[in-house]
């Protein structure tokens, strides 16, 4: 599949998730089959105003390709300014405008999904992001709308794809239900149907199957992966065998998916250092652990993690004593 003049020979995105999808854990999902990955999002006004902490989120794996950044906000201005310092700073192969985080603090401030509450805005973010990108292509994650009484992501679709974004990806639920109920597939589909760039079909994959399913019923060019990654990059793994009709690799044992967790874990304490990556491994580390039975005691050691040799003892135990 090509978005713009990038070729993806792979039908499989992680999708971008702030506090998630960091170049640690995209690396994890790239070797176990994740075709396409974008960064965490980026303020597009931190990176105008040259914010020490976002640039760091821009810096992608060194065979991470292709791969794209995500921005958000909604000046104008400042959107084309952004893009044109993460592509500077990340020689990522695509730029990708945030159209879809819920977070209230986000999109009530008109960033994000936002966007979705005004459409000529959301055009005019996509322009002046496309003159910042120059030539690079541009593609937009988004919502099906603000809520039930206002579905807008065909309309904007079709508007996008005119002014010359590359692809879209959308999630199927709006951004009053935030991550609640169903995830509408239909809609999905009718934005496939409606225009003539790649789709990306984002809501509820959990399982390969899921992603198999989600193409067909949508018809959308590539499945991008969200919370389904959480503790399980293996998904990817799983989604690629089910799409090539084979059979569908188990989640290996509980010692392999530990020792992934660390691999994870020393790759961000090498970007971030040992402080910042062993806070944010608490949440990942428990990620893994989902389902897992009599794992109630190592969690709660986990939410304690301070340093690698934390993880290193608690990993010891867990491959000791869990199976």
């Amino acid at each position: 599949m090509k978005i713009g003049s990038v070729t993806i020979d792979s039908k499989l995105a992680l999708a971008p998730m702030a506090g998630v999808t960091d170049l640690a854990f995209r690396t994890i999902c790239r070797d176990l089959g994740a075709g396409y990955t974008v960064s965490e999002m980026v303020s597009a006004k931190a990176l105008c105003y040259q914010d020490k902490k976002s640039i760091p989120l821009l810096k992608l794996g060194a065979d991470e390709h292709p791969a794209g950044v995500q921005i958000f906000g909604s000046d104008p201005a400042c959107m084309e300014e952004a893009a044109a310092i993460a592509l500077e700073v990340s020689g990522a192969d695509i730029i990708d405008i945030n159209m879809g985080c819920p977070v209230p603090k986000v999109a009530n401030s008109g960033d994000g999904s936002g966007l979705l509450r005004d459409l000529d805005k959301a055009c005019a973010v996509a322009e002046a992001v496309l003159r910042g990108a120059r030539g690079v292509p541009v593609t937009v994650k988004m919502r099906l709308g603000w809520d039930r009484g206002s579905i807008v992501c065909v309309e904007l679709a079709k508007r996008l794809e005119a002014l010359g974004i590359a692809a879209l990806a959308v999630h199927g639920r709006t951004k009053v239900q935030m991550y609640s109920g169903v995830a509408n597939w239909d809609l999905i589909r009718e934005v496939a149907q409606a225009v003539s760039i790649p789709v990306m079909a984002n809501g509820d994959v959990f399982s390969g199957e899921d992603a198999v399913r989600i193409l067909n019923y949508t018809g959308a060019d590539m499945v991008m992966i969200g919370r389904g990654v959480f503790g399980n990059p293996w998904i990817f793994e799983q989604a690629a065998a089910a799409l090539e009709g084979r059979e569908i690799p188990p989640m290996p044992p509980l010692a392999r998916r530990c020792e992934t967790a660390v691999r994870q874990f020393e790759l961000s304490a090498q970007y971030k250092g040992e402080k910042v990556a062993c806070l944010e491994a608490r949440r990942h580390y428990a990620w893994y652990l989902k389902g897992v039975p009599h794992a109630s005691y190592w969690k709660e050691q986990i939410a304690h993690i301070t340093t690698l040799e934390d993880v290193y003892r608690i990993t010891a135990g867990i491959k000791r004593e869990l199976k």
